[in-house]
């Protein structure tokens, strides 16, 4: 029984501030972290102007241009400081509204056994196992794809996990219980219609409703479009998975050997992307509404034409098997498609970056960063940069470093939420943010 599937054969820095003024950071208040000393700063002799402007290979010479910072003395030439303990106690953001919930895995695990059920019932133990060790491998590609994208800004990891828990449970147990129903109100229906109308309806329908689902959950972790890409890739990942395990274990026992080989080589390796390119519609649309800072009914009116758009793509990706040369339209249509989505993901990626850089820059010109830490924070040539100047110091900081910039760009995105309205516990997760680069500061400079 298919319950529908492919119908295939098997930033640069503003040239201004922006116009949000920040609230004042260069001087503490009860309302802010106390320190046992305020950073003090001056203006660098040089430094780069834009985001794309080579950045310095050594941090450590940067920061030799600022004798006051901590009262250090002057010196000619930076040396790599004494290893330090741990930052103890730092204080975290709220973790209110950024995870999953734990009902929400305990509602996916009961699901989970009934499809188990279904499979060995239906496919054998044997073959289910065989078809769940090939469907890894497309599983595999696309996971590594979307941590690509993810690097700039990492999701969190329960949330990681939902999104592929839904699409691998939640929404083939939607898809197999429509269909169900469908059989037993009208019978058994055309494939040819199945592929084309009925998996894109019902199986877009399930997978969006998983990313509307994280969305409510987490929707202090759900930033913008590349956020809502991330996630809705990652429950497509998750669909195709279970998906392909049905698709590998028919093909097995219905055709041995080689009929398992060219399913694996058309559905696992030549179009392992499919269902994440297409869930991603959905999820690039609620994430637009989420960086507009949308309510949840207006998150679900965007996220419908998002839907709209997941479903024409998931149309025209059956329907191109079925008419013509299969492997003429796959270079010609399905391919093109593709890359297209890549171009757009790096566009979408560049302008993460250049927010990110910009809410920098606001805590730059309150005195919290100096501009050549927001290029080292906000590029990904000064994240390079940075971290070989920390591999070299005595002890390797480059753990420190790789906080000191996670926390900077969630700083970055809770400015965001700040300007927009749209967190209250935004202002709050600021303050430990601050103190947090404050101390890896600390930390990466301490004799």
């Amino acid at each position: 029984m298919s319950f529908g599937g492919h119908g295939d054969p098997a930033a640069q820095r503003p040239a201004s501030r922006p116009s949000a003024q920040p609230t004042s950071y260069g001087t503490p208040s009860s309302a802010q972290p106390q320190y046992a000393q305020q950073p003090q700063y001056v203006q660098p002799q040089s430094y780069p102007q834009t985001a794309s402007t080579p950045i310095s290979p050594v941090y450590g010479s940067v920061l030799a241009q600022r004798p006051e910072h901590h009262g250090a003395v002057a010196y000619d030439a930076y040396t790599p400081p004494a290893p330090v303990q741990a930052v103890p106690a730092l204080p975290v953001p709220s973790a209110k509204g950024r995870h999953a919930s734990v009902w929400a895995f305990g509602v996916l695990g009961f699901v989970l056994l009934g499809l188990i059920a279904y499979f060995v019932w239906a496919l054998g133990p044997a073959a289910s196992m065989i078809g769940m060790v090939l469907a890894l491998v497309p599983l595999t590609i696309v996971f590594f794809g979307v941590f690509f994208i993810d690097r700039w800004e990492p999701e969190p990891r329960s949330l990681v996990a939902f999104a592929i828990a839904w699409g691998a449970i939640a929404s083939i147990g939607l898809a197999l219980l429509v269909d169900l129903l469908l059989t037993l109100l009208v019978g058994e229906r055309s494939s040819d219609l199945a592929a084309v109308i009925q998996a894109p309806i019902v199986e877009e329908s399930a997978k969006g409703l998983g990313v509307f689902l994280i969305f409510l959950m987490a929707r202090r972790t759900f930033d913008g479009p590349v956020d809502g890409i991330v996630y809705g890739a990652l429950v497509g990942a998750g669909f195709a998975f279970t998906e392909n395990i049905q698709y590998f274990a028919i093909s097995l026992i219905e055709g041995g050997a080689p009929d398992l080989t060219v399913t694996f080589v058309l559905r696992g390796l030549m179009s392992p992307f499919a269902h994440a390119m297409f869930t991603s519609v959905t999820g690039f649309a609620i994430g637009l509404a989420a960086r507009r800072g949308a309510s949840a009914a207006r998150a679900l009116g965007f996220g419908a034409v998002g839907l709209l758009g997941a479903m024409a793509l998931h149309a025209l990706w059956n329907g191109s098997s079925m008419i013509g040369n299969f492997f003429v339209l796959y270079f010609v249509l399905q391919v093109p498609l593709f890359i297209g989505f890549i171009v757009a993901v790096i566009l979408l990626r560049k302008e993460e970056a250049r927010l990110t850089y910009a809410r920098l820059g606001d805590y730059a010109a309150a005195g919290w960063f100096t501009p050549q830490e927001v290029s080292m924070l906000a590029t990904p040539a000064g994240r390079r940069a940075g971290l070989q100047w920390a591999s070299g110091l005595r002890g390797d900081r480059r753990p420190i470093m790789r906080g000191f910039i996670k926390d900077a760009t969630t700083l970055a995105s809770v400015r965001q939420r700040i300007i927009t309205g749209r967190d209250p516990l935004a202002a709050q997760d600021e303050q430990a943010l601050l103190h947090r680069t404050h101390a890896a500061r600390d930390a990466l400079l301490a004799l």
